[in-house]
């Protein structure tokens, strides 16, 4: 049957960023779909964790502008649950200054969370993936950033860019191991990274003027693009960035 291509049963799956917004809507999609969620991130999940239930979802922190986590990240979904077939790189951050400005540390803070880290943790997770002949799944979270340039956000604009661009590279060497790598780039969601974005009058105006769906994407409106390129539905789709944004591209 169709939809059981759609089922996480039986599945393991690390989701990035998971406290809040959109990972723990994919935390939430997954653990609904029949997977087993180790969630990371900075702050504590435990909303996340009282959301899913300690049976499905456990949480580490861990401050993932630096690769220091990673094998732990990696080691602690496999020791629980006894193997990983699924990465999901959500966690991320945005620094905003003027580009005449920006700082050094604004730069680096934003690249190595959202550029270095993701690809580091990838690559973790594809050694695993192969280790245990599994094949696997990693999906990245980019940006409408990734096609576009955007106003006082050059380190942001600059990883998501390259987040799209490495998708495609990992993609191009992992396939033949089975291991599918995407990404999903979001529109504009309400969430904490545009809180700033949808507290100014006009600007969110002008955002929503823009997108034909009239409204602010949510974190449920990314669930079936991620049980989707996390499943078996998605064995032939490899290096593809899918824009979940309300209609945001096609203006």
């Amino acid at each position: 049957m169709i939809l059981d291509m759609f089922s996480l049963k039986g599945k393991v799956a690390i989701v990035t960023g998971s406290n809040t917004g959109l990972g723990q809507g994919i935390s939430k999609a997954f653990v609904e779909a029949g997977a087993k969620v180790l969630g990371v991130s900075r702050s504590p999940s435990d909303d996340t964790l009282k959301m899913l239930g300690e049976e499905n979802f456990s949480y580490i922190t861990a401050d993932l502008s630096s690769l220091d986590p990673i094998d732990t990240i990696i080691n602690t979904a496999v020791e629980k649950y006894g193997r990983l077939d699924i990465l999901v790189n959500n966690a991320g951050i945005i620094k905003r200054e003027d580009s005449i400005d920006f700082s050094v540390e604004n730069w680096d803070v934003v690249m190595n969370t959202n550029c270095r880290t993701l690809f580091f943790l990838s690559q973790a997770a594809a050694k695993q993936f192969m280790k245990q002949k599994s094949g696997g799944k990693i999906i990245a979270i980019a940006s409408m950033l990734s096609y576009q340039g955007g106003i006082r956000v050059p380190s942001y604009t600059a990883s998501k860019s390259a987040v799209k661009g490495i998708t495609m590279t990992m993609a191009n060497e992992w396939a033949k191991y089975g291991i599918n790598v995407n990404a999903i780039a979001p529109g504009y969601m309400a969430t904490n990274n545009t809180q700033a974005l949808r507290s100014d009058a006009d600007r969110s105006a002008a955002i929503l003027e823009r997108i034909p769906a009239g409204r602010w994407g949510t974190p449920d409106d990314l669930m079936g693009a991620a049980v989707f390129l996390a499943s078996s539905a998605s064995d032939y789709v490899n290096g593809f960035t899918l824009a979940v944004d309300g209609g945001w591209l096609a203006r």
